[in-house]
């Protein structure tokens, strides 16, 4: 599916005995965020037990190695390659060892300077063994000269810039931080006098745990056997950026982000559309899964209809290969169906949360009038996205990006629809409702705008796998 694709999840479990098994379940949660590998790391405070596999959850813990993992505290990752093979060696968490003893990280968002720094620390005699820009990050702390971790830390943060949730354990500690600009979600959960962090707080839900705190911009948070404490590892105050497709697309219905609900906010979304594009229609459809919320919204504020006019094929897995030519171009036709009668002589409006390339798209209107749809109006609960993303989406290149290159009457031409509409940057902001004083309400809003919230550097994409 010509989709964006998020780079990962994070869960991590301090001072429960069940942690491994809380991991496992929490990652399941976050599977969303990525589907080509899983890992857990675990220690019982003298040291770590670890499994990395490739695939899904349930794939990479077959055979019953979760069983191998203990100790009551313990980080976990889900991973969505953006380059390259989807290697063992870049699956998280990575483990290493330094001169205080054991070091896992696992890390949601993308170094902007991680190039920069790698060629300087190789240049230093450093020897990487992975192409993940989170190895940088693990070599900072090693080479500090400080004793202390927190304080390692700190120095290796104020070195890195671009997007980071990450969480970092040693034998008897569980750090988290967050980037400046807060850049990716994370969330502090308890589950009685224990804590949990996860990428998203659907996480906490299926673990048994309560929501307690987001983890804020520019923060350092450190648990061990004295409690909870926060420190700030920058001086600076940076302005709150949380990428807008989290609410519009990446998180699941079910999350909390900043204490705004997913389901709502792009309900929200869909209402806005129907203000700023009325539309004369007979049904409203969504695109599954994250464009739902969004048509059941432009339904309620419009009064079309709402119904199900296109039903997702959820057991074509994510290896899925088609046997032939003939199959291979009929790709979107194995995960998605039309419901003839419900758009069979029907003016429909199709609801989708982005077009990247359009050729999704393209193929989706072509379903829907082949099933007798008399008209097609598409419908985008976002901005157009014109520029590619440096901290952590998987994006085209700019090149790629249809909006850059093709005004919007010219992408409705591409995919053959009645009209093609998309949401205004101000109303998608109004309609999330983030209560925030910072400009653009604390949305990171480059993909729409090319206003980046940090430097970009150069090369800034390559020649590393985002993780």
């Amino acid at each position: 599916m010509d989709k964006l694709n998020e780079e990962c999840g994070v869960f991590g479990v301090y001072g429960h005995p069940q942690a491994p098994e809380l991991i496992y379940y929490g990652l399941h949660a976050l599977q969303h965020r990525g589907q080509e590998s899983a890992g857990i790391v675990a220690s019982d405070g003298e040291s770590f037990t670890h499994h990395k596999g490739i695939g899904l959850v349930t794939e990479a813990f077959a055979d019953n190695a979760l069983s191998k993992l203990t100790g009551n505290k313990a980080i976990g990752h889900v991973r969505y390659t953006t380059a390259g093979d989807s290697r063992l060696e870049n699956a998280q968490p990575l483990i290493f060892k330094y001169k205080h003893g054991n070091l896992a990280l696992a890390h949601n968002g993308n170094l902007v300077n991680a190039s920069q720094i790698r060629s300087y620390l190789e240049r230093q005699g450093s020897i990487f063994q992975t192409t993940s820009d989170t190895e940088v990050i693990a070599h900072l702390i090693a080479r500090s000269g400080y004793d202390q971790i927190e304080e390692a830390i700190k120095e290796a943060l104020s070195m890195i810039k671009g997007a980071y949730a990450l969480l970092i354990m040693t034998e008897n500690k569980c750090i988290a931080a967050l980037d400046p600009n807060g850049l990716r979600p994370l969330s502090i959960g308890k589950i009685g006098d224990d804590y949990v962090f996860s990428s998203e707080t659907c996480a906490f839900d299926v673990t048994g745990a309560e929501y307690y705190r987001e983890v804020e911009p520019g923060e350092m948070v450190i648990i061990d056997e004295d409690g909870l404490r926060s420190e700030r590892f920058t001086p600076q105050t940076q302005q709150r950026s949380i990428c807008s497709f989290e609410y519009i697309y990446f998180a699941r219905p079910d999350s909390n982000l900043d204490g705004i609900n997913v389901h709502t906010s792009r309900k929200r979304l869909g209402k806005q559309l129907a203000r700023e594009f009325p539309v004369d229609a007979d049904v409203v459809t969504g695109v599954p899964d994250s464009s739902i919320s969004a048509a059941i919204g432009y339904a309620e504020e419009s009064g079309i209809p709402y119904e199900l006019g296109l039903i997702k094929n959820r057991y074509v897995g994510r290896t899925f290969i088609q046997p032939n030519q003939a199959l291979r171009s009929q790709g979107v036709r194995m995960k998605l169906s039309a419901v003839r009668k419900v758009v069979e002589g029907k003016r429909v409006v199709m609801i989708d949360d982005s077009i990247v390339r359009g050729t999704t798209s393209g193929r989706i209107v072509k379903m829907l009038r082949e099933a007798g749809a008399t008209e097609v109006h598409v419908l985008i609960s976002s901005p157009p996205v014109r520029n590619s993303c440096y901290y952590g989406i998987d994006t085209s290149t700019r090149e790629e990006l249809i909006a850059s290159k093709k005004s919007v009457d010219d992408i409705r031409d591409y995919i053959e629809a009645d009209t093609l509409t998309y949401l205004s940057v101000e109303g998608m902001i109004e309609a999330i409702g983030r209560e925030d004083d910072n400009p653009n309400r604390g949305h990171c809003l480059a993909c729409f705008t090319g206003k980046y919230p940090t430097e970009i550097y150069p090369d800034s994409l390559k020649p590393y796998e985002k993780v």
